[in-house]
């Protein structure tokens, strides 16, 4: 099979080569007054390709980009399909997927996550083989702040509104969290960013990526040739 993308690629042509499907996962949500509300999306598409471009053994498939955004409701915008559906989604897709040799989800959105491992542990227990990976900078900020900036500064520049940047709440995640999960981020902050953009640069974008990118090498190397779970 020569296509990498699974769209592009022909049923036949499938069936004739196993190899893994890669699912990028993202959101349409609020990224505060200066990134797009694909910004998750687009980072998880830009993980998730590199990825694929770097082993002949995988296949990018379609991005997710609705995901479970329901702390950000009250922003213009925000879709979400809540963490149920999403959680079943992904089951359905994984199931639907045995003409593989498994899954790979790479996830840059949070609010996904805890949806997303229950996903996965059903999948794993009716002995399908699924990855999630997470599109994580170690130390970042939380939402639409310096990291998330940084790194779209570097994968679609074109689409910042730079002249917008503000900072939000910096607090970390773990002294909000508890007034998000009441009421959302707009509860803590008016203009959705919890960060601080301030800083951010494409250099420091590109960093951000090759550092996701090491680890999912690293990550997918030893699944494939290891343990499913």
């Amino acid at each position: 099979m020569t296509a990498r993308q699974l769209g592009d690629a022909t049923w036949p042509e499938i069936a004739q080569r196993l190899s893994t499907l890669v699912i990028p996962l993202g959101s349409t949500e609020q990224h505060g007054p200066h990134l797009p509300l694909d910004t998750d999306t687009r980072i998880a598409v830009a993980c998730a390709t590199r990825l694929v471009e770097a082993r002949p053994d995988l296949v990018l498939g379609p991005a997710m980009a609705i995901g479970a955004s329901g702390e950000h409701a009250g922003f213009a915008g925000t879709l979400s399909m809540g963490a149920e559906v999403f959680e079943a989604a992904i089951v359905e897709i994984g199931r639907s997927a045995d003409a593989f040799d498994g899954v790979i989800w790479v996830n840059a959105h949070g609010g996904n996550s805890v949806a997303l491992r229950s996903a996965h542990a059903t999948l794993v227990s009716e002995s399908r083989r699924s990855l999630v990976l997470r599109c994580a900078v170690p130390g970042g900020d939380s939402h639409a702040g310096r990291t998330e900036t940084s790194m779209m500064l570097s994968i679609a520049p074109q689409v910042v509104r730079s002249d917008l940047a503000a900072p939000g709440r910096s607090e970390p995640w773990a002294e909000l969290s508890e007034a998000i999960l009441a009421g959302g981020v707009v509860a803590v902050s008016d203009n959705g960013v919890l960060g601080d953009p301030a800083g951010a640069t494409a250099e420091e974008g590109k960093r951000f990526l090759d550092g996701i990118h090491a680890q999912f090498l690293d990550a997918v190397a030893r699944w494939i040739d290891g343990d499913s779970s």
